[in-house]
């Protein structure tokens, strides 16, 4: 396990705190050594110990440092003194009196393996895909202490490795901005998404929007855009800017259009209200009324007002023609109660009436014209002062009596039809004039049939047959009427 970036400043932090000068007070007391990099990997993640005090706690066993290698890079001088060896050029990186060469040489190289430590773990954050930027800017860091020349190693083989990161870090860079941009296209498209959307609601048509539902997907649109400002990528201020101007914009003008359109319903429902509250004062007015007839007709006008009257809300409506409909009820319960008491009164009457009617129809058939005529006006003297009878029975026992009335009205223009003397003398001349022309048709014809005239005698005998079918019939005519 590795020491993180954070950790590894801190460490360096504390070797640096450490790090060794001319002073006189740390030749009296020189500094321990401190665990390398690798021993502090491996260490249990904690809080990394602050800079000593006056008096620090003994410091943990160094690992052992390869000082050969070392002492390929450097050396150390009788006072304490440290070089660096870099393309044949020597480097003072520091001090360290009062120690041994071996452990004076140790303790710059530990600070040179925290630096490749750290080194090595931008290498693993590479392959991990971390990002590049703060890679580039943790390995310009390094590259920066190994300018500095304050450490003992392969300072040049360390800044190859640096090369080498920073070079891998290109492509990383390019696959990362291609990555994020792919992120922000489909971000963008996302609010896009949600901005159409709503712009599509705003643009309905307020008569025919469903209010409820249409509000309840705006504030799901809103909350959608707020967790996209929360959790998703940033597209950049011009273009989360434009992109929440079209949004408000369009929830504004939703919300101007649901006010106007219920302000509008509000003016429509009142205005409703208002026709049915006349409608129903009318029928209440009406509701105690005895003019039976007159009442019914003008409650059949306040209905069809009422049906062709506007609509108020649906709550309002029912409840407008809940009056409506108990005005109208009072007044037809009390004139079904008032029907009902005058059909109780003419019950006895259509007792006499059907007593009168069963006597007309014993007239029938009309035999004496004159004494059936004054059999039916005594009927019918008696069927007026009998009175009414109930409604469901006047239908039936008018249309009895008429029928017996019809019946001696037929015969009794049948009777003067036969003895009109005007039709009578008609009738007598017609058969004089059709019989002197027949026997002067049987003349013509006799004298065609002696001359052998075959197409007179046709004709004449065409014109015979046709003259006493027609004789025949009058005399049957006058036979009747005598």
């Amino acid at each position: 396990m590795h020491s993180s970036p954070h950790q590894a400043k801190e460490l360096l932090a504390v070797t640096e705190s450490q790090k060794p000068d001319d002073s006189a007070a740390a030749q009296a007391a020189p500094l321990p050594s401190v665990p390398s990099p690798a021993a502090f990997a491996k260490a249990k993640p904690g809080p990394v110990p602050a800079a000593p005090a006056a008096a620090p706690a003994a410091p943990p066993a160094a690992v052992p440092v390869n000082l050969e290698e070392a002492r390929k890079w450097g050396r150390v001088e009788g006072d304490g003194h440290v070089f660096l060896t870099v393309d044949g050029e020597e480097h003072t990186v520091g001090q360290y009196p009062g120690v041994s060469e071996d452990e004076a040489l140790a303790y710059f190289a530990r600070k040179f393996e925290d630096v490749v430590a750290q080194i090595s773990l931008l290498e693993q954050r590479v392959s991990s895909h971390a990002a590049a930027g703060d890679i580039r800017k943790a390995a310009g860091h390094l590259r920066a202490q190994l300018a500095e020349r304050t450490v003992l190693g392969d300072v040049r083989g360390a800044e190859a490795r640096l090369d080498a990161l920073e070079a891998a870090l290109v492509q990383v860079e390019a696959e990362q901005k291609a990555e994020h941009e792919k992120a922000r296209a489909e971000e963008l498209a996302n609010r896009e998404a949600i901005v159409a959307e709503a712009e599509s609601i705003a643009g309905q048509d307020p008569l025919r929007t469903q209010w409820k539902t249409s509000g309840a997907r705006m504030n799901e649109l809103f909350d959608a855009w707020k967790n996209s400002q929360k959790s998703g990528l940033r597209l950049g201020r011009a273009a989360e800017d434009a992109l929440w101007k079209r949004f408000r914009a369009a929830r504004t003008q939703f919300d101007r259009h649901r006010r106007a359109y219920f302000s509008q319903l509000d003016s429509a429902n009142a205005a409703a209200k208002s026709v049915k509250e006349q409608l129903i004062a009318e029928a209440e007015a009406l509701q105690t009324s005895t003019e039976w007839g007159y009442a019914a007709g003008e409650y059949r006008r306040l209905m069809d007002e009422w049906k062709a009257a506007p609509r108020a809300n649906r709550k309002e409506d029912d409840a407008l023609w809940s009056r409506f409909r108990a005005a109208q009820n009072v007044f037809f319960e009390a004139r079904k109660a008032a029907n009902e008491a005058i059909d109780r009164e003419f019950s006895e009457n259509l007792t006499v009436k059907e007593a009168l009617l069963a006597e007309a129809q014993q007239l029938l058939p009309i035999k004496d014209v004159a004494a059936a005529k004054k059999a039916l006006q005594s009927i019918r003297d008696r069927w007026e002062d009998a009175g009414k009878v109930p409604r469901a029975d006047m239908g039936r026992m008018e249309a009895g009596l008429r029928k017996v009335e019809d019946a001696i009205q037929h015969a009794d223009n049948e009777n003067w039809r036969r003895t009109d003397p005007e039709i009578q003398a008609r009738t007598d001349s017609a058969l004089s004039q059709l019989e002197a022309s027949i026997a002067s048709l049987r003349d013509d014809l006799a004298a065609a049939e002696n001359s052998g005239n075959a197409r007179q005698a046709a004709k004449a005998r065409e014109a015979l047959e046709a003259r006493e079918a027609w004789l025949e019939t009058l005399r049957k005519s006058a036979s009747e009427l005598g």
